[in-house]
């Protein structure tokens, strides 16, 4: 992976700045504040999404805030301008989805992921503006989606790696229907000033034994794992440097007033004397492709991240399986872009891919 691609995989989109939970490792600003993207923005996003969805499959991510307090009238002008063939996303509370939901869902053929943490006493941090658990009302919208037949993604955030609490998750996690479970570690990133240090071997644990789960009953695609067991089966057959993409994917973030922060969606919205406000452009005055073409020249952030990427990649032995620690990441934590290990590379990458090695040794059958 060296320097950043000019063409992405896909873009997200803060459709509003709002939300209605307000949970305790929300790394969001502003999110008491209700700033709607205007249609133009989405307008000028598509411009340069419809020309490479004509030959890739590509995705727009709806993320905001949360999405769904933009309103269905809105949401679907933002929609308006894209190209059938883009796919769209949408990351959601789902304290909103009713059949009104639903039926937008599915008329816009919209993919929905579910932000939930589990069972009720595991949401006890996702909580109302005025304090109150939200867990009645997700489970309200997750029945929802399922009457009327919308497959949905699962997003959980752990706090605190236990024993047991992988496999309680992941038989939690079937039972409530998701197709597909992606696990964050808790992040010391935005306004989430929590500390995310944690014990080496309570996270190799926790992932040691989520393998363990989902291979008793593997019915539900599980983002982390399968991904681990990918690098780990093209270290075997020779092909692990096939396994990252040759360059960056640059990650757009279009914020609602059509700012752009590349690399890192986290760092949309935050200032710093030494950056500015991290951003490299502007849709309404700039052509995507163009913003992302200029970059790693003219945003200074930038070029120290990619310094550090190339830190990483001398330094590190896990290089080849995470390709550098996450800008925003090494942010928040270092305070500067060209630091190299972070508690989330620990977290999130290293203690992983070891957690995943440690269940197939523990597992593997004997030597003949």
């Amino acid at each position: 992976m060296h320097g950043i691609a000019p063409v992405p995989t896909y873009v997200v989109m803060q459709p509003t700045t709002l939300c209605n939970l307000d949970c305790a490792y929300c790394y969001l600003p502003f999110r008491s504040d209700d700033r709607k993207m205007p249609a133009e923005v989405a307008s000028a996003v598509a411009g340069a999404v419809n020309g490479w969805a004509a030959s890739r499959r590509f995705s727009v991510v709806w993320h905001g805030g949360e999405p769904l307090a933009a309103g269905r009238e809105h949401f679907a002008a933002l929609l308006a301008p894209f190209d059938r063939g883009v796919e769209h996303h949408v990351q959601t509370n789902a304290t909103l989805i009713d059949d009104r939901w639903c039926e937008f869902f599915a008329t816009h053929e919209v993919r929905v992921s579910v932000s939930v943490d589990g069972p009720r006493d595991r949401n006890a941090e996702r909580v109302t503006r005025g304090g109150r658990p939200s867990y009645d009302s997700v489970m309200r919208g997750v029945e929802a989606l399922r009457r009327h037949g919308i497959g949905f993604s699962a997003l959980c955030v752990v706090a605190q790696p236990e024993p047991g609490l992988a496999t309680e998750l992941y038989e939690y996690f079937l039972d409530l229907g998701c197709d597909v479970l992606g696990i964050n570690i808790e992040e010391l990133e935005g306004v989430n000033a929590r500390s995310n240090a944690r014990d080496p071997a309570a996270v190799a644990g926790f992932w040691s034994e989520l393998v363990g789960a989902w291979r008793r009953d593997p019915r539900i695609h599980v983002r982390e794992v399968e991904w681990s067991l990918r690098y780990a089966a093209a270290v075997l057959d020779g092909t692990a440097d096939d396994v990252l993409p040759k360059q960056l994917d640059p990650i757009p973030t279009i914020g609602y007033d059509g700012s752009v922060v590349l690399l890192s969606p986290e760092l949309a919205g935050f200032t710093d004397p030494r950056y500015a406000d991290f951003t490299s452009g502007n849709v309404l005055t700039s052509p995507l492709p163009d913003i992302i073409a200029g970059a790693a020249l003219g945003t200074p952030w930038v070029a120290e991240f990619l310094a550090g990427v190339e830190a990483c990649r001398a330094t590190c032995p896990y290089f080849g399986f995470c390709g550098g620690a996450h800008a925003a990441n090494r942010y928040f934590e270092h305070g500067r872009f060209d630091g190299t290990e972070t508690d989330h590379c620990r977290n999130s990458k290293i203690h992983l891919l070891e957690g995943v090695l440690d269940h197939a040794r523990d597992h593997a059958p004997p030597a003949a």
